[in-house]
């Protein structure tokens, strides 16, 4: 396997960034989207009450993830695949709390993160910058307050995957471009080798 997963809270521009990727390195890696913005954009609900509709859309979230991975995995077995955010990501928006969402999916963190060989984590934006990109995203409901909590619980659980790799915040976005694209030319150069 060589499954990169690109992570982090909310407005830490994942997205972008798996754009960039992509036309960095169109030659060696496939880019999967975020599953969440591929339900949303086609109309799953993302409604917070009841808390049953909120299990539904994160399990709903973690299943598609998985199937694409699976896709995009056995479709390109040559290529690197990066992933926008991970199974993982949805316990931190479970109402029962971390461990309740992995017993309800059937897995365990540590089988979960035994999926990815490198995990990518992206802090989120600063307070200002997150409020400007909430009131251009209509899939970001979170006020900065919450979005500041799911990025620490977020972090929480990818602390665990052992070749993690944290870009912090930056005054510049393109710093931050710079740190991730360095760090995948770095494992992609010695993909067999521990990091």
């Amino acid at each position: 396997m060589k499954k990169i997963v690109l992570t982090g809270g909310p407005c830490a521009g994942k997205t972008t960034l798996t754009q960039v990727i992509a036309r960095t390195f169109e030659q060696s890696v496939v880019t999967i989207p975020e599953a969440a913005s591929l339900l949303f954009s086609a109309s799953f609900p993302r409604w917070d009450e009841p808390l049953e509709a909120r299990r539904a859309t994160q399990r709903a979230i973690y299943h598609v993830q998985k199937e694409l991975e699976t896709s995009f995995t056995v479709k390109y077995p040559e290529k690197f695949i990066i992933c926008d955010r991970g199974t993982i990501d949805g316990a931190a928006y479970w109402p029962e709390g971390v461990d309740n969402f992995f017993l309800s999916l059937g897995t365990t963190l540590e089988a979960e993160l035994a999926n990815y060989d490198v995990v990518i984590y992206l802090e989120s934006a600063a307070r200002d910058d997150y409020l400007i990109h909430r009131s251009r995203n209509p899939n970001r409901t979170e006020d900065w307050e919450e979005a500041n909590r799911l990025d620490c619980e977020t972090l929480k659980l990818w602390k665990k995957h052992p070749h993690l790799r944290m870009i912090q915040n930056q005054r510049s976005f393109g710093i931050k471009i710079h740190e991730v694209l360095s760090t995948l030319a770095e494992f992609m150069a010695r993909p067999d080798e521990k990091k």
